[in-house]
């Protein structure tokens, strides 16, 4: 089975956001879809990993905010690459806030969506959340961002420093430094398994 098929399927990359106890957190998501119309529902499936994931888990509410082709690599880093279980991530970040009390991202995005979770599904590394939307707004024309363009236009490979033994995540550019990558390796940076990382050259 060759998996490289999976990367066909077409994505688009998101910032998905949530608040509880007074705290706000986001982290990036490439799956979100519309599902009905009547009600309007959306899809999402975050990673149980996240912190937002608990948070939603929690108040079954959050944002979408629709990233678009002008979004930067720096926002991926802040919003992807950065756990908000040690750290606020949201410090050092321009965000809005919604009618909901939830943050979002009013640059760099073309749309904000607010919805409300209705059920549940466990997907063993993943929960897939059905939400009702309860608000959404237009914020700009720019096209929404697409995996593929975010890989081909925006990501830059993470300058790593010189390692003789070690492998890099071709996703993030986090550099694993050892002589035999674990086969169960999870990137600690964007949650990307050994699949997904080369041999660093030296």
């Amino acid at each position: 089975m060759d998996k490289k098929a999976l990367n066909k399927l077409t994505y688009g990359l998101f910032v998905l956001t949530a608040r509880e106890d007074g705290r706000d957190n986001g982290c990036i998501v490439n799956t979100v879809i519309q599902v009905t119309s009547d009600p309007t529902r959306i899809a999402v499936a975050v990673n149980k990993q996240n912190l937002t994931h608990d948070m939603i888990m929690g108040t079954a509410r959050f944002n979408v905010s629709v990233l678009s082709e002008k979004s930067k690599f720096q926002t991926y880093k802040d919003w992807g690459f950065r756990s908000g279980k040690n750290e606020d991530k949201t410090e050092s970040i321009s965000f809005s806030r919604a009618d909901n009390g939830i943050i979002y991202l009013a640059e760099e995005t073309n749309a904000v969506i607010s919805a409300k979770v209705v059920s549940a599904m466990d997907l063993g590394t993943h929960t897939l959340f059905i939400a009702e939307v309860a608000d959404c707004t237009v914020l700009a024309d720019d096209p929404s961002v697409t995996y593929a363009y975010y890989h081909k236009n925006i990501k830059t490979q993470a300058p790593a420093k010189p390692v003789s033994k070690g492998f890099i995540c071709t996703v993030c550019g986090f550099v694993y430094e050892g002589e035999e990558l674990p086969a169960d390796f999870i990137c600690p940076w964007c949650k990307h398994p050994a699949s997904d990382f080369k041999p660093v050259d030296a």
